[in-house]
Formats: structure tokens, sequence, C-alpha cells
């Protein structure tokens, strides 16, 4: 059997269970990548608090840190709790010329809100460990702390990732959980910066930073490049956040072991397509032929959702399904999907079906929630599935069940339904048809 590669944690531990090296190593093994440890500190805390924090001498760190790398196929490493600068300095000095890819979480303030950190932190990790990363993920508060300025708008964090990026990291994603209003997470990489943008849960759990930089780090050790490594980890959080469960009396605990039925996922969809295609009338089936889309949770693009290759299509006085159902094979309905869920990601399934002149008057009267839009009001270079979508969602103030519009000049009424999987989709379609008939 080939040697499997490894990552290596640099964390403190958590009593807990739900955050720290107990969070990394559960990360590291959902995507299948062994998990090495060197231990900073010990600590005694649970979901409701910190009572105790014992720092390990760097001279024991210094030793965990020769074990592991002497004998280790080591591809990635991840800092989590390193503590005080004395910690900071021996780490930096061991990884030094190591030339591993290094995500640093310069962890600071706990959940729980619980002081992690020792005098002259920061300035040991601005001077030794930030000029080894590859990658340094600080939370709002925590890029305060670095660039020496508060941080409170997109813009701010802008600024702040470029003076961290002044120090040497070669990327710097500054997280933007506690922003208020959308959910926006910024990696700048020294030329350019990107934006990721979420479904925002109104809850703070326990472990989050910790997944998404041991899943980063996980990513790099399977060959993902940094931006596809950031996506997939950010992915991976927002579905264990969406799975979080309560382990103690405190915040909850989020699901860092979290792994995606893929197989389960395309046959439900292969159902759920099967299904569709014995309740549709031929009329109602548009010319660009019906399509069934379904996300994994957490989906934050294309390839995370999974479509029909050939479509549902007419075929003579039959509807039949031509295609077999596929991650990335969907283009417009996926796109529904994608928007529906940065409004509520229990909306992780779509269909759409051919709009017939009269039908919302008819379809108002199923009682289902309803959205439209005007296409004549979509701006340039947009999608009309995205921009649609959207423009219907917000002016409800919720996803509906319902999402139709007229067309427009060369192109389709159509009539998008969404829901939470296939078997929800199809039996809203059910009710449409018998309704239409």
């Amino acid at each position: 059997m080939p040697r499997v590669p490894s990552a290596l944690t640099i964390a403190g531990s958590d009593s807990g269970g739900g955050a720290g090296i107990q969070a990394d190593l559960k990360s590291f093994a959902a995507l299948g990548v062994h998990g090495c440890t060197v231990l900073t500190c010990v600590t005694a805390q649970h979901t409701r608090g910190v009572s105790g924090i014992f720092p390990l001498p760097a001279v024991e760190i210094a030793r965990q840190l020769d074990a592991v790398l002497e004998d280790f196929d080591i591809r990635a490493a991840k800092t989590g709790m390193l503590y005080s600068g004395e910690i900071v300095r021996a780490v930096a000095k061991r990884l030094d010329g190591e030339g591993l890819p290094l995500v640093v979480d310069p962890v600071m303030v706990a959940t729980v809100g619980a002081s992690l950190q020792a005098r002259g932190l920061r300035d040991a990790l601005v001077n030794r460990l930030l000029p080894l990363a590859t990658l340094v993920t600080p939370n709002l508060f925590e890029a305060e702390q670095l660039a020496g300025f508060r941080v409170t708008s997109v813009d701010a964090m802008r600024l702040a990732a470029k003076r961290i990026h002044g120090f040497g990291p070669r990327a710097v994603l500054v997280k933007g959980g506690h922003l208020k209003g959308r959910l926006v997470d910024l990696l700048f990489d020294g030329r350019r910066f990107r934006e990721f943008t979420a479904y925002r849960y109104r809850r703070e759990l326990h472990g989050s930073g910790c997944m998404l930089a041991a899943s980063i780090a996980a990513n790099l050790v399977r060959g993902d490049p940094l931006v596809a490594a950031v996506g997939k980890a950010r992915r991976r959080v927002a579905a264990g956040f969406a799975n979080a469960y309560p382990a103690g009396r405190g915040v909850e605990v989020i699901h860092s072991h979290w792994t995606p039925d893929r197989h389960g996922l395309l046959l439900s969809l292969e159902e759920g397509a099967a299904a569709l295609a014995e309740v549709l009338p031929a009329r109602l089936i548009p010319e660009v032929g019906v399509n069934l889309a379904y996300a994994l949770d957490g989906a934050q693009d294309l390839e995370d959702i999974a479509g029909l290759i050939g479509r549902i299509h007419r075929v003579g006085d039959r509807v039949q399904v031509t295609g077999t159902p596929r991650f990335g094979a969907s283009r417009h309905v996926a796109r529904i999907v994608l928007a529906a869920m940065q409004h509520d990601p229990a909306f992780r399934c779509a269909a759409n079906l051919k709009y017939r002149e009269g039908a919302a008057r008819q379809l108002r009267a199923l009682r289902m929630s309803m959205g439209t839009f005007d296409r004549s009001g979509q701006p340039p270079r947009t999608s009309t599935m995205e921009w649609g979508t959207d423009t219907a969602i917000r002016a409800l103030g919720r996803v509906p069940d319902v999402i139709w519009d007229e067309g427009g000049h060369g192109k389709e009424g159509m009539i998008r339904v969404l829901g939470t999987d296939p078997a929800d989709v199809v039996a809203k379609v059910r009710r449409i048809v018998r309704r239409l008939a």
C-alpha cells in the first residue's frame, strides 16, 4: 500500500473536543488525510468557557516537531493556538527551511470570549511566522490586532489584508463572519482580491476557524491550488454550520468531521428525475428541456451541484430522461439553486418548467409562495438565472416555492420550482401540473 500523505496541526488541545487539535484531526480524517499533531497548550475548556491554559515548554514543542518531521511525509501544516511569543519563535525556527505549505490561523480569542494569547504573541507572529505562511486566516478581531486598526467594513478588510500581506505571507484570507450585513470572506494574494460570499448563519459555533484552516491545509495536501483549497474548505465549513450539534450546555459545536454523501445525492437526483418524467405533461417541457439540480450542503460553486447531463426532453408524445446525473452537469438550473442558497441554504434543489400564458393566475390558487421578475430590468452581463432568482427572493423577502417570468424577446417564459430536495420539488410540480391541467 502506498504511503498516505500527512497534514500537521500545531495547536492547542480542547478538552471539550470541539476546537483545537481535536477539530483539526477530524477535519483531516474527513478529507482522507493522515493527521499528525504538535501540541502547544493544554486547555481546560468546554462550550461555555475556558478555565485553564497550560502552555508546554518550547523545548518540548520543538521535540514534537522534530519527531514528526523526521518520519512523516508532511505535505502541509497549519497552526492554531500558539499562545506566546516564545512558542511562535520555536515553531518558526523549526519550520523555516522546510518549504511546507503553511496555513496560519492566528488564534487569539476563543468563541466563548476567553483570551488565548500571552504578551508578545502578535509581534512574534508578524516577525517570525507570517513570512513563512502560504496563507494566514484572521477573523476581524485578529485582523485588527495584526493590522493595527479597526476593521468594520469590507473596505477596511481590504486595507487590513494589504497590511498583513506586507508582513510576508503569500496570501491573506480575512474572514468576515462577524461583519454586519452580507457574509464576505476576502482573499488577497498581493495582486488581486477575491470575494467569497455565502449565507450567514445567525449563531456562534465552537471550532469553525479551526475547521476552515485545517480543511484548507488538507486540500493543499490533496494537491489543490490555493484558491480551490479555500473554496472547498468554505463549503465544508458551511455544511458544518448546517449540521452543527449541541454537545455541551453552551454554544453548539461545528460538525468538523462532516463528509458529503455524493453517491446518495446522485441516487436521489436520479430517482427524482424519473418521477418528474412520469408527472410532467409534454406541454410543460420548455424548448431547452427540463433539468433537476440538487446541491451538496454548503454548496459554493457549480461543481458542488449535480444535474442531468442530457435533461428531461419531449420525445414525440412522451417525456423522457435523456441523461444521467453528474456534478457540474447543470449551468442554468444550478445557478438558481446557488442564488437561493445565498438566502436560505435549506433550498438545495430546483427544476425548470415551461411558463404558459395565464399560469401565474392559476398558480396563485394553489396558495404556494410565489415570486417573479421582469427580464427587461436585467442589468447587462448578468445571468438571468442568478439575477432573476435573487431579484424575486429579495422582493418577496424569502425563498418561494415558485419563481416565474413571462420571458422576453427570444426568451421562453419559465417556471422555476424550488425545494429542499428532489422529492420536495417533485411534490410541488405534481400540484402545479394538476392545477394547470
